[in-house]
């Protein structure tokens, strides 16, 4: 059915593409502006040749052109070292039963420029996902491929060791193509760190695992999971600054399912599922990413066809959503999207149409409000911001 896209609660603005060379500030209140630089994960081919970079000016909405950080294959997630030294990216490879790749890179923070340590496995086949633990020690891994949850231990230079844990999920659901088998999609820690939580696409579940950090070891928590409905295909999870509340994005029905979190139980309570899309929407769409804002107070998704953001209001006592804005992505397929530090612009990725987008967000109301400032670069998939002092 041929159907029409209508963002109501925005203007549309053209975008301009940056060419300004300015230092990124990043604004602390009350104190000294610092510098940061912004990462850009891809796939490869002819448009992208790896990882990229570029500073940002969080004063003036302004960016420098991105440059080739290091090249390297199909890098589509990123995530940094909690010194701010190392970076890492999964090889988003392998197929059936050869692994995909972790690659481990040091930074150089006056450039922005990569150098690559070494590469382990990721213990499956097609990684999608990754982050690192807060005591620098570990990396978690999702293998959407495989199925499967990986554990790698860190060595004291941020190099990479072979996975100490690999778990394979076991399963199917309702949606014969994307359903067949397991799907792991993300990994996401509690506050804790205590506490690893698996939303897998095949499943329809967020898996739990109890994480021993003396061992790297796994162990399935008690309830194991988390259900969502039948078909909705869990990807990304999200928790709210207090982590009092927790949020799944679902891919294949285009909804988000928002749960109470306890805390000293690890387990999560469903308590509202909503839709990412308009009213009357038509189409084919599935979401990708979701974000909490620093805030705790607005929520964002990203329609992939319907080629938008979604926005919701939090209530912050009861953890629910309430609709706020859909607003266009200026671009095709919004892989995902990345808040800086100061919770004032968002950068959305573009991955079909290689461009990069900036919205400022309103502190009061959440809306985003499009700047006319965009970014070429291939294929841009992942977005992470790496302040300096």
């Amino acid at each position: 059915m041929k159907h029409h896209r209508h963002f109501p609660l925005v203007s549309s603005v053209s975008s301009s593409i940056v060419t300004l060379g300015l230092a990124c500030a990043v604004l602390v209140p009350q104190a000294a502006a610092r510098s940061c630089l912004v990462y850009l994960g891809t796939y490869t081919g002819q448009r992208s040749q790896g990882i990229y970079v570029f500073p940002f000016d969080t004063r003036q909405g302004k960016a420098g052109s991105p440059t080739l950080a290091a090249e390297t294959t199909q890098p589509s997630f990123l995530a940094l070292h909690p010194n701010g030294n190392h970076l890492y990216a999964v090889g988003e490879t392998g197929q059936g039963k050869t692994a995909g790749a972790v690659s481990a890179f040091t930074i150089n923070r006056a450039t922005g420029a990569l150098s690559l340590q070494n590469r382990a496995s990721s213990g499956g086949a097609g990684p999608c996902h990754l982050i690192v633990h807060p005591d620098g020690k570990w990396v978690f891994v999702a293998n959407y491929g495989g199925g499967s949850v990986a554990v790698l231990p860190l060595r004291q230079d941020g190099a990479l060791g072979e996975p100490a844990t690999v778990i394979q999920h076991q399963g199917s659901s309702v949606n014969r193509q994307r359903q067949e088998g397991p799907h792991a999609h993300g990994v996401t820690l509690d506050q804790s760190g205590q506490f690893l939580f698996v939303p897998d696409l095949g499943l329809d579940k967020i898996l739990v695992y109890r994480f021993d950090a003396a061992t790297g070891a796994l162990t399935p928590h008690a309830p194991p999971s988390a259900a969502v409905k039948p078909g909705a295909g869990p990807r990304h999870f999200a928790f709210a600054p207090d982590y009092r509340h927790a949020y799944v994005i679902n891919e294949l029905d285009s909804t988000i399912t928002a749960f109470a979190y306890d805390p000293r139980q690890a387990t999560l309570t469903e308590q509202q599922t909503v839709t990412t899309l308009p009213e009357g929407f038509g189409g084919k769409s599935t979401t990708a990413e979701i974000l909490v804002h620093p805030s705790g107070r607005f929520l964002y998704g990203s329609n992939r066809g319907y080629d938008s953001l979604a926005v919701f209001a939090v209530d912050r006592a009861k953890g629910t959503l309430k609709p706020l804005q859909h607003v266009s992505t200026q671009g095709q397929t919004p892989r995902s999207f990345g808040i800086d530090p100061t919770g004032e612009w968002l950068w959305a990725a573009n991955q079909n149409s290689d461009t990069l987008v900036l919205f400022r967000i309103d502190p009061n109301r959440g809306r985003l409000l499009p700047t006319g400032e965009s970014l070429n670069v291939g294929s841009p998939v992942c977005v992470q911001f790496l302040p300096l002092d």
